[in-house]
C-alpha cells in the first residue's frame, strides 16, 4: 500500500514538473505563481491580479501599480529625484497608481484618480504642466536615452575607463536584458566616485524598453531588488568590484518637455532672479564705464 501511494506522488510530481509550473517569478519577487493552468500574476492597484511574464522584466507601469498596491498596505514605497541634462526629466512627482495598457505601457495621459492630469512619457515620467481633465495628451512620447549617474562607495579606483564600460554593458545584458549595443558611453570620475552611463537606442525604435531596465537598476543600486533573487548591482572590471550606493536617473524623449517655469520650484525661479539681476548688473556697470570714459574725453576736449 506505501509502495502504491509514493508511486501515485511521484506520479503527480513528474507531471507538476512537465507543466513547468514555477514556484517562484524569477524578475519579480512579489509575484503569485499556481495552477493549473499554471500562471504567475502580479496584485496591482486596489487587488487586481496582472498576469506577468516570469521570463522577462516586468513593465514599469505595472511594477508601479503593483508598489501603489503595496504602499497603501505600508509595504513599501520608493523616491527619486535629481536633474542634469538640459533636455532630462527625472521623476519627481513620487509614487502614483497609473493608468496601463494591456500590453504594460503607460497611458500617455494620467490623473491618479483625481481631477488633476497630466501628460507622461513612456517612462511614466511627467512631461507637461497639470492641468484638469480636458488636458490633452495626443500621444505617448518615447524615451530614447537613459542617464544612469552612478556613485560607488569608497573602495578601488584605479579602473581602466574601456574595462569599465565593457564591464557595465555586460551586466546590463545579463541582468537587465539590455542589448550591449545600447551602451553608448561611460564617462568615470575616480574622485568623485561617479559612473555616468549613457545608454541610448535610435530615435523611432519601439521594441527596448529601457524604463524597465533603469527602474530595475534602480531598485538593485537602492538595495530593494525586484527579482527573487536578492543582489545589488555592482560592477567587476579589472579585478575589482565596485559596489553603488546612489543613483540617479534622467530621461531624455524623443520630444522635449513642455513644462513650464510657473511650475518650478521656488529656490530653482531664486537662481533664475539671481542671474538675471547679475546680468543687468553687469550691464548696467558697462554703461557706466562706457559713460565715464565719454565723459573724461570731453574733459579733455573742454567740451563737458
Amino acid at each position: 500500500m506505501k509502495v502504491w501511494v509514493f508511486a501515485v506522488l511521484a506520479a503527480l510530481a513528474v507531471g507538476a514538473s512537465a507543466q513547468g509550473c514555477p514556484t517562484t517569478c524569477a524578475t519579480m519577487k512579489w509575484a503569485i505563481c499556481d495552477g493549473p493552468p499554471c500562471s504567475c500574476t502580479l496584485l496591482v492597484g486596489n487587488g487586481t491580479k496582472q498576469p506577468i511574464d516570469c521570463t522577462a522584466l516586468i513593465p514599469k507601469c505595472f511594477l508601479m501599480k503593483a508598489e501603489m498596491y503595496r504602499a497603501r498596505r505600508g509595504l513599501s514605497t520608493r523616491s527619486i529625484g535629481g536633474k542634469q541634462h538640459e533636455t532630462a526629466i527625472v521623476d519627481n512627482d513620487g509614487i502614483y497608481d497609473p493608468e496601463c495598457e494591456n500590453d504594460g505601457k503607460f497611458k500617455a495621459k494620467q490623473c491618479n484618480n483625481t481631477n488633476v492630469c497630466w501628460c507622461v512619457n513612456s517612462a511614466g515620467v511627467r512631461r507637461t504642466d497639470k492641468g484638469d481633465q480636458t488636458l490633452k495628451c495626443e500621444k505617448l512620447v518615447e524615451t530614447y536615452w537613459v542617464r544612469l549617474q552612478l556613485t560607488h562607495k569608497e573602495g578601488p579606483t584605479n579602473v581602466n575607463k574601456d574595462n569599465l564600460k565593457a564591464a557595465i554593458a555586460t551586466k546590463l545584458k545579463k541582468r537587465y536584458q539590455l542589448d550591449r549595443s545600447l551602451v553608448k558611453e561611460v564617462q568615470y570620475d575616480p574622485d568623485a566616485r561617479m559612473i555616468v552611463v549613457d545608454v541610448t537606442k535610435p530615435k523611432g525604435e519601439r521594441i527596448s524598453d529601457l524604463s524597465r531596465m533603469a527602474y530595475y537598476m534602480e531598485k538593485d543600486v537602492k538595495a530593494l531588488p525586484l527579482f527573487t533573487e536578492q543582489r545589488t548591482f555592482t560592477a567587476s572590471v579589472d579585478g575589482q568590484t565596485l559596489m553603488m550606493e546612489k543613483i540617479i536617473v534622467y530621461y531624455v524623449d524623443e520630444e522635449p518637455s513642455t513644462m513650464t517655469m510657473k511650475h518650478l520650484t521656488g529656490g530653482i525661479i531664486a537662481v533664475i532672479v539671481v542671474v538675471v539681476l547679475a546680468v543687468i548688473a553687469g550691464l548696467l556697470a558697462v554703461i557706466a564705464v562706457v559713460s565715464a570714459s565719454a565723459c573724461q574725453k570731453c574733459r579733455l576736449k573742454n567740451k563737458c
